[in-house]
């Protein structure tokens, strides 16, 4: 059985989406802090909270490059009616996890200065809202792929023929 070409006619003027790209590498990132963190806490192991951190603040600053690909791949993706009220939703959800994530590395930086041996309880309390968000936001994002196949090239096919509304 071959593999589907996902991206031969998929509307972008380069061979590959770069938005899920970079998107992979933030979900990482911020998981990962968030699992650091919470070993960090119940090890008392200060190293982990630097990893957390570094991995933190490099996500926030590649957040905003996938948002970039995002909004130029999602203007070009032939986004038909039933596709588009979850790819409003992951826009503006990725637009939010922007500024929350920004946010709480300013906090995290904060908490860092102070006492870079430990962090608070409140602090993994919304250091998990943070990871359940970027978990529904990658829910929508596979939605948008795997269920309404944008950037897909038999979706994109279908949706130029007009067999896809």
């Amino acid at each position: 059985m071959s593999a589907i070409p996902i991206n031969s006619q998929n509307l972008l003027p380069y061979p590959d989406p770069i938005h899920p790209i970079v998107v992979h590498f933030i979900i990482a990132m911020v998981l990962f802090s968030f699992f650091c963190d919470v070993i960090g806490y119940f090890t008392r192991n200060a190293r982990f909270f630097e990893v957390s951190f570094w991995n933190l603040l490099v996500g926030a600053i590649a957040i905003f490059v996938a948002i970039l690909f995002g909004q130029f791949e999602a203007g070009l993706a032939n986004a038909y009616q039933a596709s588009q009220s979850t790819l409003t939703a992951h826009t503006i959800t990725g637009w939010s996890l922007s500024a929350i994530l920004v946010g709480i590395v300013a906090w995290r930086f904060v908490i860092r200065q102070r006492n870079p041996l430990r962090v608070p309880p409140v602090y993994l309390g919304v250091a998990t809202v943070l990871s359940l968000l970027v978990c529904f936001q990658t829910y929508l994002g596979t939605q948008l792929v795997w269920v309404y196949g944008l950037h897909v090239e038999p979706v994109v096919e279908a949706a130029e023929k007009g067999i896809v509304r």
